[in-house]
């Protein structure tokens, strides 16, 4: 089965313009960012591969606890992009989740590093941008116990 998505984008003045990008579920200005010498008004391309690639990672690790019967809860995910700027050529370089879980349960620590990992690896966007960008998680937390 495929699933279509579709967003319209308008954008006019340039570098240092301003536009709009707009879906089913989404509306939002879009410009060059403040870190790049751009208005920084709305949001960016920079943010906006980030958020895919984080909304797609704790869905997917949501739904294989789920799943797999694993009592864990998802706190919340930090994730940071690195943007390289060598030679005027800006690259998409890498992106890393801090994950933070609860559970008041017994959890094999082992399984939830390894459903953790899969979930990472299982991701759509992660697979996407496989062999151009480097994902990884940095750490992840258990009750605000470091696990990795």
């Amino acid at each position: 089965m495929k699933h279509t998505f579709n967003c319209t984008a308008k954008f006019t003045g340039g570098y240092h313009g301003v536009g709009t990008i707009e879906n089913r579920n989404l509306k939002s200005k879009i410009s060059i960012p403040k870190e790049m010498d751009g208005p920084d008004i709305g949001t960016n391309p920079d943010e906006m591969l980030l958020s895919s690639a984080v909304t797609c990672f704790t869905i997917t690790l949501s739904s294989m606890f789920e799943r797999n019967n694993i009592p864990v809860e998802i706190d919340y995910v930090d994730a940071s992009a690195t943007i390289n700027n060598e030679k005027q050529v800006l690259t998409y370089e890498s992106i890393t989740y801090k994950v933070y879980l609860i559970s008041t349960a017994q959890i094999d620590e082992k399984k939830i590093v390894r459903y953790v990992n899969k979930s990472e690896e299982g991701c759509m966007i992660t697979r996407a941008l496989k062999g151009n960008v480097e994902v990884s998680i940095k750490n992840i937390y258990l009750n605000n116990n470091i696990l990795i």
